[in-house]
């Protein structure tokens, strides 16, 4: 079975990780083998210690994609809903993927802002709003959105099982699944 690494970048509470999972649980549902790699738990377990700083967003992100390539080149379905904010840093775990010989596949899930912050999954948007928090990317710290992704949703304007099927979709027209 072919692996592959599925970035998921987009704003917090853009609904990266809901889709991950949603599609992580269908594809275990056909046998399939599908890991989701939580920025959350990043860095709770592999990143612990880094900020949020440019550089150290920059680490995080190919660390993670260090794993996810690791995980797809041996016939997993690394699934990654993680913000990635700098197109740059994204560029490096593409090329690291090229370089190995492994698919990956950027999916912008591209929520606007205001659904974003009427989401606010974590309360991020409200401790920003409320002046305890600086750094919030897409608000104050930079969101470098992508110019060609491999899949753009917007998971705003339809159901997380909608979303999941189109990211299915693109595996299967890559023959990926």
């Amino acid at each position: 079975m072919t692996g592959a690494t599925v970035w998921l970048t987009g704003l917090p509470s853009a609904g990266k990780t809901t889709i991950a999972y949603a599609l992580a649980e269908r594809l275990r549902g056909e046998g399939r083998g599908a890991e989701v790699l939580d920025g959350d738990e990043i860095r709770e377990f592999l990143s612990a210690g880094l900020g949020f700083t440019r550089a150290d967003r920059d680490t995080n992100v190919r660390r993670i994609g260090f794993v996810a390539e690791l995980l797809a080149s041996h016939g997993v379905l690394a699934l990654v809903p993680v913000i990635a904010p700098y197109a740059d840093s994204r560029e490096a775990v593409r090329k690291r993927h090229q370089a190995e010989g492994t698919p990956y596949l950027e999916v912008h899930v591209a929520t606007p802002v205001e659904v974003c912050a009427e989401r606010d999954v974590k309360g991020l948007y409200a401790k920003q709003a409320a002046g305890e928090l600086t750094g919030l990317t897409g608000v104050d710290d930079p969101y470098e959105a992508p110019a060609a992704p491999d899949l753009r949703i917007e998971s705003h304007t339809q159901p997380v099982a909608d979303s999941a099927a189109a990211l299915y979709a693109l595996l299967t027209q890559r023959g990926l699944v």
